[in-house]
């Protein structure tokens, strides 16, 4: 019964929400949709060894400051509409077998406090892969953690669903030795790379512009929506304005974990040499 009820409620919020027009709704002018990319770090950095598609998501460096949330979570679904209509469907062709899941490398390098504000929209987020995407990724690998993360991560994981908390996943420093296990080294992003000592910050620096608009995954991407949009409606112009999708309500979840967050950053505030000041930080928990 819950399945079911599940199902029925993605196929009416898809519905509802005319999520199988939504790669036919770019994001314009241009330079929003770059801003957007700028500051929602989420790339494809290659493939599994058993062919799943590797997204990279930094996690750490994001900044979702650049346009209102409904233009970032439109950007959200439209990678995941992507994935699941185009990126899919050619790994599946590619390596001779079904191929319908993702692996996700979450980077928290450079995670900060004031990061945590954006609870809301990564609730947000969450929420809309937990019940419109389900099953959609095997694993969340959490790499680069700081003390931050790890503090909050002992308090937050209790609240998480059983099944969540199956798939997420936290490695020690950048994870290289334990991904390497299921991917080889040209699809490990670069956050997850070591470094020795000589190695010069910029030797991989095509691997390490996939978040950008430039990159291949990224141009065939808007180029698609684009494609899309002409077919749709190859006469009408291209209206500026983000598509307001309706939002998970079940983010009972999130609103606990916000809550809980936002009491164990307190513990921060007397702590000497903390990096930033927690004058005014308030988790938002999406309700507003």
């Amino acid at each position: 019964m819950k399945a079911h009820k599940m199902l029925v409620d993605c196929l009416k919020w898809r519905v509802q929400n005319d999520i199988d027009d939504i790669l036919a709704k770019p994001i314009v002018p241009t330079d929003l949709y770059h801003a957007i990319r700028d500051s929602q770090l989420i790339g494809l950095s290659g493939y599994s060894k058993e062919g799943l598609p590797v997204f990279a998501v930094g996690v750490g460096r994001s900044t979702s400051d650049k346009a209102s949330v409904h233009y970032y979570v439109q950007s959200y679904i439209q990678i995941n509409e992507y994935r699941d209509r185009v990126i899919l469907p050619a790994a599946t062709k590619k390596y001779g077998k079904h191929i319908s899941k993702c692996i996700k490398i979450l980077d928290m390098t450079g995670l900060k406090l004031s990061a945590l504000s954006q609870i809301k929209l990564l609730t947000i987020m969450s929420s809309i892969d937990d019940l419109n995407y389900p099953e959609k990724t095997v694993t969340y690998y959490i790499v680069n953690a700081p003390y931050i993360f790890s503090a909050c991560w002992k308090v937050v994981k209790p609240l998480l669903q059983e099944r969540t908390k199956r798939k997420i996943n936290v490695l020690s420093g950048c994870g290289q030795d334990d991904l390497l296990k299921i991917m080889d080294y040209s699809s490990l992003p670069h956050f997850c790379r070591k470094r020795s000592s000589g190695s010069s910050e910029h030797s991989d620096i095509y691997v390490e512009n996939y978040y950008s608009l430039d990159h291949p995954f990224h141009l065939q991407l808007y180029n698609y929506i684009k494609q899309q949009s002409l077919i749709h409606e190859p006469v009408k112009p291209i209206k500026q304005g983000s598509v307001h999708v309706t939002l998970p309500e079940d983010a009972v979840e999130g609103a606990e974990i916000a809550k809980t967050l936002e009491s164990e950053l307190e513990k921060f505030r007397d702590l000497d040499g903390c990096p930033e000041s927690l004058e005014d930080l308030k988790i938002d928990d999406g309700k507003s």
